[in-house]
């Protein structure tokens, strides 16, 4: 498992090339990559800032990522979440799940993913024209998470 929050851009296809070298158990690799939006709720956003809680962000990533590994049989995992100072178009989390078959892979990237977006230990501002706040949880985001809860959702 390789979790790491960073400053830095991260780059999605040496990030699956480095998970799977030398590997032939692997069937199956499902990349996430979420992305800086330009707009949100049909509202131009000029940027977007990540805070995190250093340690405590790190352990609660790799925490979910071990639950991953217990409900699927993984091959591998990769998190990278991006702080700081974004703009529309930068790349912002990273998830890479390797295992024998893709239907694992797949659900352990979107579990992995709904955990990140309702449950890791990050705040985000948004910058639009004129203003600045933080962002809101969604209830969207806090449905698509309750699937997973009670070991439902693929388990």
């Amino acid at each position: 498992m390789t979790v790491r929050i960073q400053r830095e851009p991260f780059d999605a296809a040496a990030e699956a090339k480095s998970l799977t070298a030398g590997r032939t158990d692997i069937g199956a690799v499902v990349t996430f990559t979420g992305i800086c939006r330009g707009a949100d709720d049909g509202r131009p956003v000029a940027a977007l800032t990540l805070e995190h809680y250093p340690g405590m962000a790190e352990a609660e990533i790799a925490r979910h990522v071990a639950e991953a590994e217990a409900r699927w049989p993984l091959l591998g995992v990769t998190v990278i979440h991006r702080f700081g100072r974004l703009v529309p178009g930068d790349d912002i989390v990273l998830v890479v799940t390797a295992s024998s078959h893709r239907s694992d892979a797949f659900a352990a990237a979107e579990f992995l993913m709904d955990f990140l977006k309702t449950r890791a230990p990050f705040w985000k501002k948004e910058e639009r024209p004129g203003e600045t706040g933080w962002v809101a949880a969604k209830d969207v985001d806090d449905t698509a998470a309750a699937r997973w809860e009670g070991g439902a959702g693929g388990t």
